[in-house]
């Protein structure tokens, strides 16, 4: 056997057996299973998993801007016209919220934790001096005096309105930016308050917020199954709330937004607790895009989920005390905010109904500016890029008793905003990056090896159909003669035998007697 033909014996030993180890490694997916294996048990909230600190400090900066409607015609809107606005900010401030009080519950199947917030100003993200810049807007304490008035009888709510006056109190106030935010003495409350001292004689949209947490979590680790992973138990020691008006509504899904399972698919919907808004909301797949050069999923609240109860019935819970509801796209939560009537919605009233955007001048809702959304890393479930908003508004209309609503129009007015804003920073990426490659490369590696196997057939088929054209053309110049000169008569000597033809080296050479 020559040399050519053990190479092609060899060959074709070699292809045969990476195509029938990769064809059933491929079809085993013994590769991907072990791969999805390893994250679900990486991906746990247990102190050894890798996951654990990122959760418990978590790397990304945060940020929180926050954005301010500006009335410019308060008199003409207590006159029964359409009031207009004027969007100023952001004032950016940046949020650190490291998990504090970490404790293990249950051999490790969840954890208790609580998550305070801090929050610092950051200037060079801000468009002015938030303790220099003036902003005219609702006085919520005025408004919510009044509707705790509501189940007052008429002189008494006369009464009250009378003495608010002579404290010189408008249905309007200028603060500045860091007053409205971070509280200032009011007087109505200050009153309220010699009266009643658990009533705090301070308001501010974040008073008592910085440096504060939003209750007390826990979580299941995902230990025992890692769909379970990050999820909430219990929040504040319950399991389901009580404000809202059905039991479906009350519950508790999700996690807190902050992680996620593993191994993610497009058609699933994700649930997120938001202890702000007092309710679980879902997000549903929108899109592929990517990241820092990270593919990730975008997920964003569908429409339906402020949606009227008259367009989606499953909402028919939201709405306190039951029947009382509101349009599509806002949510009144004064329910678990106790004094004024606070509704939210996602900013400029996006997604929401018409009426409530054209009742206010000044407001612009879009899709790029407004809409909550989450990318996230579909196979560690890790969150790359978040954007969280919020619009607060209160409730404005006629209250008996209050002369200076006597021309309102009912009217959700918006109140602020806020972008509360996250992306992954280089280096996570970096190592994200890293650990998807060789991820990738694990998972593929039986297509690497079929891929391989497929590429020795083609040389197998090379090297075969060139063993066979040399050996035709050996077979087709084994007699080739060698002159071109025609066949010419000649007299040949008796004793000469006679040449057939012409030979290559070679002469007759006469017989050796013995």
């Amino acid at each position: 056997m020559t040399r050519r033909s053990c190479a092609i014996y060899a060959t074709g030993i070699v292809c045969a057996h990476l195509l029938i180890v990769g064809i059933a490694l491929v079809v085993a997916q013994v590769f991907q299973t072990m791969i999805h294996s390893r994250l679900k048990k990486e991906m746990t909230l247990t102190e050894k998993s890798r996951v654990f600190e990122s959760w418990k400090n978590p790397p990304p900066p945060v940020y929180m801007e926050y954005y301010f409607f500006n009335v410019t015609n308060p008199e003409e809107f207590l006159k029964g016209g359409k009031a207009s606005v004027k969007q100023i900010g952001p004032y950016t401030y940046r949020e650190y919220r490291p998990r504090e009080n970490i404790t293990f519950l249950e051999n490790g199947t969840k954890i208790y934790a609580l998550n305070p917030k801090t929050f610092v100003f950051v200037p060079e993200k801000s468009a002015g001096d938030p303790k220099v810049d003036i902003i005219r807007t609702v006085n919520i304490p005025y408004v919510a005096v009044m509707n705790e008035m509501n189940s007052y009888s008429f002189i008494v709510r006369t009464l009250i309105s009378m003495y608010m006056n002579s404290l010189g109190v408008e249905l309007f106030m200028t603060r500045t930016v860091d007053e409205f935010l971070w509280g200032f003495k009011d007087p109505i409350l200050t009153k309220i308050h010699s009266m009643k001292p658990d009533v705090d004689e301070y308001f501010g949209l974040m008073w008592k917020k910085n440096g504060t947490h939003e209750g007390e979590f826990v979580f299941h680790t995902g230990e025992e199954n890692y769909l379970d992973y990050g999820k909430i138990d219990t929040w504040n020691g319950l399991r389901k709330m009580s404000w809202w008006s059905s039991n479906q509504s009350n519950m508790i899904n999700g996690t807190d937004g902050a992680v996620f399972h593993p191994l993610i698919n497009r058609n699933e919907l994700l649930y997120i607790f938001a202890a702000d808004l007092c309710r679980s909301i879902h997000l549903a797949y929108v899109e592929d895009v990517e990241v820092k050069g990270i593919q990730a999923y975008r997920f964003a609240p569908p429409s339906d989920v402020l949606m009227s109860p008259e367009d989606n019935p499953a909402n028919k819970g939201f709405c306190v005390p039951a029947g009382d509801c509101l349009g599509t796209g806002v949510l009144k939560v004064s329910v678990c905010r106790e004094g004024a009537p606070i509704v939210v919605s996602f900013p400029h009233f996006y997604q929401a109904d018409p009426k409530y955007i054209n009742a206010v001048d000044g407001l612009n809702p879009n899709k790029e500016e407004h809409e909550t959304y989450l990318d996230l890393q579909p196979t560690t479930g890790v969150p790359i890029r978040a954007c969280k908003r919020a619009q607060l508004n209160i409730i404005m209309k006629r209250v008996q008793g209050f002369p200076k609503t006597k021309y309102i129009n009912e009217t959700i007015f918006p109140i602020m905003f806020v972008n509360e804003t996250a992306t992954i920073d280089d280096d996570s990426a970096s190592q994200m990056r890293t650990l998807l490659l060789i991820v990738t490369l694990v998972s593929n590696f039986p297509l690497l090896i079929v891929g391989l196997g497929i590429i020795l057939l083609l040389v197998l088929v090379v090297l075969f159909c060139r063993n066979r054209q040399k050996k035709t053309a050996k077979e087709d110049t084994a007699y080739t003669q060698v002159s071109d000169k025609p066949d010419e008569p000649s007299e040949t000597p008796a004793n000469q035998p006679m040449r057939n033809g012409s030979y290559i080296a070679m002469s007759p050479v006469e017989a050796q007697k013995c």
